[in-house]
């Protein structure tokens, strides 16, 4: 589980980000705060992996907080206030989140974390323990994400292993379940980035598979039930040499 904060010196914005993380299966609220100095006792008792932080607080700014502790988290900036992007990268944050935060903008932002914590884990040198203090435990792999319906606040949740597969037309995508079609607004590249590989693999600039429900390989066609899916030259061949060399198909 990836250990969380969240830091508003406004306690309504820091409930709804204790919410969010609430939904998220592999994310454990520990704390919640209006004082950035008690975030900061936090972190440095090794209590979290990653923070939620507002930049514009009275008692201690965001930047500050950054230039404290930020070496012993991660940490994802919220704010009304896109003038600050600039300088909160320069620190090295995970990502920015402008107020107010939709569901599926946090949820992008925590699976680039959650990335991240996974890789910095993969890469310590030999001889050094690979959990330190700030790191995470080994997170399970969500069977389930979330994303946006027909109005602004609604969400549906949609199995990993319901999807058969995903086409992408601009800014909306058709998640194909079976005997189902929901559509979302949202970029197929943003959809990738939350969707766990394997088994899904982006065939074509418009499809998205689960490698799961495919029946049939023919040529630069895949077929999934009585549907083929073209497969793009962009992506044959690391497609066909994962299909060799994993023998999933």
């Amino acid at each position: 589980m990836i250990r969380c904060i969240a830091v508003d010196d406004e306690a309504y914005a820091a409930n709804i980000l204790a919410d969010y993380i609430s939904k998220v299966p592999f994310l454990e609220l520990v704390g919640k705060t209006t004082s950035p100095i008690e975030a900061i006792n936090w972190v440095q008792e090794g209590k979290v992996d990653l923070v939620f932080l507002d930049i514009q607080m009275p008692e201690l700014t965001g930047i500050q907080f950054l230039k404290l502790c930020g070496s012993k988290c991660k940490v994802i900036l919220t704010t009304a206030y896109p003038e600050y992007a600039l300088e909160g990268y320069e620190h090295d944050v995970v990502d920015y989140l402008l107020k107010p935060i939709p569901f599926d903008r946090f949820l992008k932002a925590v699976h680039k974390a959650h990335s991240m914590l996974q890789r910095q884990q993969e890469t310590v040198p030999a001889g050094i323990s690979s959990k330190p203090e700030y790191a995470p435990a080994a997170a399970p792999v969500p069977e389930y994400m979330f994303v946006k319906g027909e109005s602004k606040n609604k969400f549906l949740k949609v199995a990993y292993n319901d999807i058969l597969y995903v086409e992408g037309l601009k800014n909306y995508v058709s998640l194909y379940l079976p005997g189902q079609r929901l559509v979302t607004y949202q970029s197929l590249t943003d959809l990738a980035g939350q969707l766990p590989q394997p088994p899904f693999y982006r065939v074509h600039r418009s499809y998205i598979i689960s490698i799961d429900k495919v029946s049939m390989i023919d040529g630069n066609t895949v077929y999934i039930g009585d549907r083929s899916i073209p497969v793009g030259e962009t992506y044959r061949e690391e497609f066909l040499n994962m299909v060799r060399e994993t023998g999933r198909v």
